[in-house]
């Protein structure tokens, strides 16, 4: 059997209300999030300065230090994306809390909606201007019969042309460069961000669904592109070709 890897966007909750912490991460794991939780300013700053996450979000009233404390603190080793929180919602506290780092702010009367949306919004942000920093890689790739040449944007299946959307090829090159890994559809919605997707936006089993007409793939019996319950979408590499 194939290996599967599978890895969420990882997210840290500071926040010393235990209830609202348990709310927000059975809210956001079923969406393929990874979800930690501390509730206190120390216990915060120790998670996010020494492990990897995609964002935070952070209460401003915390035991130990305050929240404008704690990102002070964060701000001096890590460029992380902060959804900050606050039960005030004073215009003081927003301009502080920008003013140290905070790249986005909700008052605690949000709406589970409307914090999906500003997180995926941070964190989007987050991933276009690291690749806008980032050199583009044009190297050609290529997964079993499927050849993908990113700077001609042009792709083959046994030699024959595939004529994809931008969408559909953006999609695609993901899968191919993670051949063997799975892709969530928060990570797709993330990593192909030429659009601004809804919050609840389904539009990506769409595209992968053309994507799979046009290679000539059955979803029940798929030869290519592989669906894994609950978690998302891999590219499937064959038995063959060694895992990159």
């Amino acid at each position: 059997m194939e290996q599967q890897e599978f890895t969420p966007t990882r997210i840290l909750v500071v926040d010393d209300d235990v209830k609202l912490c348990h709310l927000i991460r059975e809210y956001l794991q079923p969406l393929g999030y990874d979800v930690m939780l501390a509730h206190s300013g120390p216990q915060g700053v120790e998670l996010a300065t020494r492990e990897v996450f995609s964002a935070l979000i952070l209460d401003v009233m915390l035991p130990g230090y305050d929240g404008f404390q704690a990102l002070r603190k964060i701000r001096a080793s890590s460029s992380v994306p902060v959804l900050m929180l606050t039960a005030r919602g004073e215009e003081s506290d927003r301009i502080v809390g920008l003013e140290l780092g905070a790249d986005d702010y909700l008052p605690k009367t949000f709406s589970t909606r409307e914090l999906l949306a500003r997180l995926r919004a941070v964190i989007r942000r987050s991933v276009l201007s690291a690749a806008e920093a980032a050199p583009k890689p044009t190297d050609k790739v290529a997964v079993g019969e499927i050849a993908i040449d990113p700077e001609a944007r042009f792709v083959t299946l046994a030699g024959a042309p595939v004529v994809l959307t931008t969408i559909e090829f953006d999609l695609l090159l993901t899968l191919a460069r993670a051949a063997g890994r799975v892709k969530s559809r928060e990570q797709l919605l993330l990593e192909v961000a030429e659009r601004n997707f809804d919050v609840f936006d389904r539009s990506i089993d769409v595209h992968i669904s053309s994507i799979r007409k046009k290679l000539g793939d059955d979803p029940k019996v798929p030869r290519y592109i592989v669906t894994i319950r609950s978690a998302g979408y891999m590219l499937r590499r064959p038995a063959s070709e060694p895992p990159s």
